[in-house]
């Protein structure tokens, strides 16, 4: 109990450091995510994000996503799926001042391993995004579509502490295939809450590094993987 004590003091401490840079607001985002079984082999990935600039405030951008998971063996998976993401760029601290919307292809293969007590997962992620936006400051009626192609390599750990508790965190980059190179980083911590052998939940703090600005995000994620092969029988 006291390296999760340590940890929550921690996590909060990182948080009340995190305004420095970026916004001076101290953003949220609101997740939910599902893995789904099919068949032995077979799962649907499903997911949904509310972003906001402040606490569940200040909208930002909607992320809805889904996807069907090959699962080769119990420590690799890959996937093919598709995203929608709509973004409202009205934010006065955005220089841009653009609002967008996407639909987005992806494949990802997902690697697990252990190491001692840690639990590794390595994810690859190749995306094929398709955007459609306007800049409300200049034409708000001019469509700016384009097409870009992204690569993304993200290395979690999870830390057990009890049955119950663990702590989560991960670094994830972000690779233009276009253009320049470096697109943004994140950076996370959080702790975790095993509810039921299938639902937990996680509170934590993100850190989002483009090339000329941060963001600081505090997370709540819920994770519920209900079985349904019985329905596919």
């Amino acid at each position: 109990m006291r390296r999760l004590l340590l940890a929550v003091f921690t996590l909060i401490s990182i948080a009340v450091q995190a305004q420095e840079n970026g916004e001076d607001k101290l953003g949220s985002w609101h997740m939910y995510f599902g893995t789904n079984h099919i068949a032995d082999k077979w799962s649907i990935h499903t997911e949904a994000q509310l972003r906001y600039y402040e606490q569940a405030k200040n909208f930002n951008q909607l992320l809805l996503r889904t996807g069907l998971n090959y699962h080769i063996d119990p420590n690799s998976i890959a996937t093919a799926g598709y995203a929608y993401i709509e973004t409202d760029g009205t934010f006065p601290e955005n220089p841009k001042r653009a609002n967008a919307r996407e639909h987005r292809i992806f494949e990802q293969f997902i690697l697990k391993n252990k190491v001692w007590e840690l639990l590794f997962e390595h994810r690859y992620r190749l995306e094929q995004r398709f955007i459609s936006q306007t800049n409300i400051l200049s034409d708000p009626e001019q469509d700016l579509g384009r097409t870009e192609h992204r690569a993304r390599y993200r290395l979690q750990m999870t830390v057990p502490l009890t049955d119950i508790f663990f702590l989560n965190f991960y670094d994830e980059i972000f690779i233009n295939l276009q253009n320049e190179a470096f697109d943004q980083n994140r950076l996370y911590a959080a702790v975790g809450l095993n509810v039921t052998h299938n639902l937990s939940v996680q509170a934590g703090y993100l850190k989002n590094h483009f090339r000329t600005v941060n963001y600081d995000r505090l997370q709540v994620a819920v994770f519920y993987n209900p079985d349904l092969r019985k329905l596919f029988k």
